[in-house]
């Protein structure tokens, strides 16, 4: 099986613009190929991962990945998918941002001896002179034809600014950048990003002055989509999930996964784990019980892949011990409440040790989880939204607070 067979039978891709060409580049090794990554937070989540393993894929198949980290165009901002325009953020925020990306990326991709490249399109954005842009880029844009993408119509009753507007140019100005330094000749990304990558094939096609049809511009600017379902299951079930451990513990991303829908379950397993097609198509039949050893699968093979086997094999012995009727697992997700949690009689309420915990995203979420008796402490259930607990209760192994069936939190004190 080639690699392209391979991506169509994991189910990764969607559409591109020159079949034929993408199966000679990555079947053979000879793509330099890029996905971008704005850097709108200081660490990647789940709804990255599709875009990671596709690279990781393709890289060890000899083709060579280029991160392209937004430091440029996270200044302007992508207006796909959003009903409102994204807040600003400052120089400072976005570099640190992109050096946390960095970091994340390298779990995934081999940048050593020039296996890959990660570069910021702020290099060549933030220099562009603005006068030049408008003669040099924009000529090559029919304001007609933008109007039409869908990452500007669903923004045009509630208003779309002119910053947001350049968003196009400025991520086709970048593929036409990676073309001419780096030899970039395929481009990658989800069905949001379709008209902005249309755009820029448009733009190399129009500098080098060759017709839409010309056998080397079909070959040299090819545009991939990826399927769409990838990024749809990399969105959060409740709150951000995050690939830096410090924002989301191994067990809660491992637990993430355990989670998932059983109608989702294998499709995960085929596009984001690296297990064999044969050995995935034996599950095809699974069903009841079998259907959680597969959620079982694919927990420990992401969780593996992004925090190391040891760590994936702590949180899988947890979520067993947890769920088998053992509130004990060591390895359980825990919090260490400060001095300053307290209040002067040296208590806390369980509403703000479900906040301080990560069990609930606000206070009146708390609220209500404790109303419908989906809270407890040590096995025991707790319904009063005024419950107290003494720090003294707290001190040593400290408590397990539970919310739900399948949310545990080890809280002690200082």
């Amino acid at each position: 099986m080639t690699l392209w067979d391979e991506l169509i039978a994991r189910g990764l891709i969607a559409q591109c613009t020159n079949e034929e060409a993408v199966k000679d580049l990555i079947n053979n090794g000879k793509a330099t190929f890029y996905i971008g990554f704005d850097p709108t937070a200081d660490s990647l989540h789940v709804g990255h991962f599709m875009a990671l393993c596709l690279m990781k894929r393709l890289q060890m198949a000899g083709n060579k990945p280029i991160a392209l980290i937004g430091g440029g165009t996270a200044m302007i901002g992508d207006p796909s998918g959003r009903s409102d325009m994204r807040q600003m953020m400052t120089t400072e925020t976005i570099q640190h941002n992109c050096d946390c990306f960095k970091k994340q990326m390298e779990r995934f991709i081999d940048f050593s001896d020039g296996k890959a490249l990660m570069v910021n399109n702020a290099d060549w954005l933030l220099d562009l002179n603005y006068v030049e842009v408008l003669r040099e880029v924009g000529a090559c844009f029919s304001v007609n034809k933008m109007l039409t993408a869908e990452c500007y119509k669903q923004r045009m009753e509630k208003g779309l600014s002119f910053l947001e507007f350049n968003y196009m140019i400025m991520q086709s100005y970048d593929f036409y950048k990676l073309y001419q330094d780096y030899g970039c000749n395929l481009q990658f990304g989800g069905d949001d990003q379709w008209s902005n990558m249309l755009g820029g094939r448009e733009l190399i096609r129009r500098k080098l002055g060759v017709s839409e049809d010309d056998d080397k511009a079909q070959a040299m600017t090819i545009t991939l989509l990826l399927n769409s379902e990838g990024k749809k299951m990399g969105k959060t079930q409740s709150g951000a999930v995050w690939l830096d451990p410090e924002k989301t513990s191994p067990y809660d991303f491992y637990q993430y996964w355990r989670n998932v829908g059983d109608a989702d379950v294998l499709k995960c397993i085929r596009m984001l784990t690296f297990l064999p097609l044969e050995q995935i198509e034996e599950m095809n039949d699974w069903e009841g019980s079998q259907l959680n050893k597969a959620k079982e699968i694919l927990a420990f093979e992401l969780t593996k892949l992004v925090h190391g086997e040891e760590e994936a094999a702590k949180a899988q012995e947890s979520a067993r011990a947890l769920f088998g009727g053992g509130a004990n697992a060591a390895n359980m997700p825990k919090t260490v409440l400060a001095v300053a949690d307290f209040a002067e009689d040296e208590t806390i309420d369980l509403i703000s040790v479900l906040v301080k915990s990560g069990l609930v995203p606000t206070r009146s979420e708390g609220r209500r989880a404790i109303e419908q008796g989906g809270v407890s402490i040590d096995g025991e259930k707790i319904t009063d939204i005024r419950y107290s607990i003494a720090k003294t209760a707290l001190q040593g192994e400290g408590i397990v607070v539970k919310r739900g069936k399948k949310k545990f939190n080890r809280v002690s004190a200082e």
